[in-house]
């Protein structure tokens, strides 16, 4: 957390909490959600000013109650997630890059969902893969240690084919988008009343 965002706690502790106005989309990017936004239920802006970015990036943190949220200063601004707490994207040189710029660790485990969305673990890290990397990593997807083709990936998504899909060695489960929230403890729409 910034030194600046500490000060501002110790000086303004009660100042009250945010909802509804920033948003992770699943594919990494912040978006300021707005009055009509928030009205509309749409995206929102995309945030594109780099030091903003950087600075919510760096505050960027969880509550206990799995709500994750940006310390703007004294005020928690909470995010609503499209996805998952983190999105992560493949990078040539470094591997697996969280959208918070930092290296993704060794992954623990994988899930696929029935939407299609990759998931990884690694230790509290849940991350989902940013779509437009899908096609990279389908070669590192294997059935009982062979290549997987499309079609029979497809089968094993829907449940029709029992072989172990693999990432990388690391066994992938099936999942229900649905479900991810509840079993990763996040909240993908914090809200006052849910305190």
């Amino acid at each position: 957390m910034d030194d600046i965002v500490k000060q501002a706690l110790a000086k303004w502790p009660n100042v009250p909490h945010c909802y509804g106005w920033l948003a992770l989309d699943a594919r990494g990017n912040w978006r300021m959600r707005d009055e009509r936004a928030q009205h509309f239920n749409l995206p929102g802006d995309k945030l594109s000013n780099a030091a903003l970015v950087g600075f919510i990036t760096r505050n960027y943190a969880v509550d206990e109650r799995g709500c994750w949220y940006f310390q703007n200063g004294p005020q928690r601004v909470y995010v609503q997630l499209e996805a998952t707490p983190y999105i992560v994207r493949t990078d040539p040189a470094a591997g697996w890059m969280l959208h918070t710029g930092a290296a993704l660790d060794a992954i623990d485990a994988a899930f696929l969902t029935d939407t299609g969305a990759l998931i990884l673990r690694s230790g509290a890290v849940v991350a989902q893969l940013d779509d437009r990397d899908f096609a990279q990593v389908l070669p590192q997807l294997h059935m009982n240690g062979a290549a997987v083709a499309d079609e029979v990936l497809l089968d094993w998504m829907e449940g029709r084919s029992a072989g172990e899909l693999t990432l990388q060695s690391v066994p992938v489960e099936r999942i229900a988008a649905d479900g991810l929230a509840a079993r990763f403890g996040f909240v993908s729409e914090p809200s006052a009343s849910a305190m």
